[in-house]
């Protein structure tokens, strides 16, 4: 369980930093859409959810499939084994724990 949350840590991060560096500033309306696409189109390009289903896709989805299809080479990867550690020292950290969530709630209770 502990692996799981760290993991989604990571996929999440990776989710915004991709949605970040991949959101456009191109004003729609003015004729220079990118690949001229239409306004609505590029309103969505604006808001970064491009990136954002493409991490997902080839983020999450696609290693899914591959380590269910061929388990054992998909775990002999060295590179496994290295966001394996990733993802179990962000859970380590504590950073996702929910006892932050309540400790933040009994701040905002008891006033301090």
């Amino acid at each position: 369980p502990g692996f799981m949350i760290g993991r989604q840590l990571c996929v999440v991060s990776c989710f915004f930093i991709i949605a970040r560096v991949t959101s456009l500033n191109v004003e729609p309306g003015f004729g220079n859409n990118i690949f001229g696409v239409s306004d609505a189109a590029q309103t969505f390009f604006n808001m970064g959810f491009l990136g954002a289903v493409i991490t997902t896709i080839l983020g999450s989805i696609t290693w899914q499939l591959v380590a269910s299809a061929f388990p054992l080479p998909f775990l002999s990867n060295p590179m496994v084994y290295v966001f394996l550690r990733i993802c179990l020292f962000l859970e380590a950290t504590g950073i996702a724990s929910g006892a932050w969530v309540l400790a933040a709630l009994h701040k905002r209770v008891a006033g301090f």
